[in-house]
């Protein structure tokens, strides 16, 4: 049986194969993420990481964005990684629900930018 930490691991290890684009640029995206959390929450987080990838399904905030919600999905904090149902949900709800997603996604962050900075996307 794994951990939870495993978990993270090998799940960001799978996602970052799929990060297209300028690597040094994820990376330093990645670097601010969980300040943004910690600053302005979750959902708002998400919903910038939307807004800059505007229609381009390889921008690097996309990457991101699909990787925290498909965590988060992985944990059943969400149900759905498609961003208008992931903004929804977490507009609707509760509060712990909310923190609990948080704080996942601050933690698979630690793997993200761990990776990313060792340039483990292959």
């Amino acid at each position: 049986m794994k951990t939870l930490a495993q978990r993270r691991s090998e799940f960001v290890l799978d996602q970052l194969r799929t990060v297209r684009g300028n690597h040094t640029e994820f990376e330093k995206l990645t670097m601010g993420l969980p300040a943004m959390i910690l600053q302005n929450g979750l959902g708002h987080t998400l919903a910038f990481l939307l807004a800059k990838a505007g229609n381009e399904p390889n921008d690097r905030h996309r990457a991101a964005f699909n990787i925290i919600a498909g965590w988060l999905r992985e944990q059943q904090v969400l149900s759905e990684i498609t961003p208008a149902p992931v903004m929804r949900a977490l507009s609707s709800m509760d509060q712990g629900k909310y923190l609990t997603g948080q704080r996942e996604a601050l933690k698979v962050l630690e793997w993200v930018k761990r990776y990313a900075k060792a340039g483990l996307f292959a």
